[in-house]
């Protein structure tokens, strides 16, 4: 996968979609950013908590992802990729549905995916120090190289079936928490969790690709 850096971006995400729909650039592709003043996050929300971090966003072809992978939870494969390589060096991060990364009951980065066409677009931020309060940031001393490097190299390697069986041993660290939908803000206290990675919620199935 080619990689380019840059010091600061408006966002990558942005950055990126805008070089695909245009064809300047093709997947695979990634593009890293030490700075963002623009980040987007979940709901087209602005996302401007981290004094430091970490943003980056790949795409690739939809035939290039693992065939067993439900394009709808692309974001809880990739998420849950991304905190294990946390994991390993003993932080605390967990994945909340669908696609924020948490210490206990602080939001430290998340988790954007975009269709564009035949490709996939993945977008990751992680807070390493806010200023902000009602944010978290990450737990641990870890270079972003190394993040990035091991995260490459585990998505070359892990299927679907692989990522949703750890994930639904982990799933109900949701119970105490809600997500928005629909312009509602809705309880995960009685999800379930289906395979696909969607979940059953007052009778309604729902997604988490938007």
């Amino acid at each position: 996968m080619k990689i380019l850096f840059f010091e600061c971006l408006e966002s990558t995400h942005l950055f990126l979609v805008k070089k695909l729909k245009d064809n300047t650039l093709k997947p695979p592709i990634m593009v890293v950013a030490h700075h963002q003043n623009k980040g987007i996050g979940s709901r087209g929300n602005v996302w401007e908590a981290a004094k430091e971090g970490l943003y980056f966003s790949f795409a690739l072809y939809k035939d290039s992802l693992p065939q067993d992978l439900p394009l709808e939870s692309t974001s809880i494969f990739y998420g849950y990729i991304f905190k294990s390589i946390l994991e390993e060096h003993r932080s605390k991060v967990w994945l909340k549905w669908p696609n924020d990364l948490y210490i206990q009951d602080k939001k430290i980065g998340g988790v954007l995916c975009t269709l564009i066409e035949d490709k996939i677009l993945v977008g990751i931020g992680l807070n390493l120090k806010v200023e902000n309060k009602n944010f978290g940031a990450l737990d641990i001393q870890i270079s972003r190289k190394d993040i990035l490097e091991k995260f490459i190299e585990k998505t070359e390697v892990f299927k679907w079936k692989q990522i949703f069986s750890k994930y639904k041993l982990e799933f109900p660290n949701n119970f105490h928490f809600n997500f928005h939908h629909k312009g509602r803000i809705l309880s995960l206290k009685n999800a379930s969790l289906f395979e696909d990675g969607s979940i059953l919620l007052d009778g309604q199935r729902i997604y988490s690709l938007r």
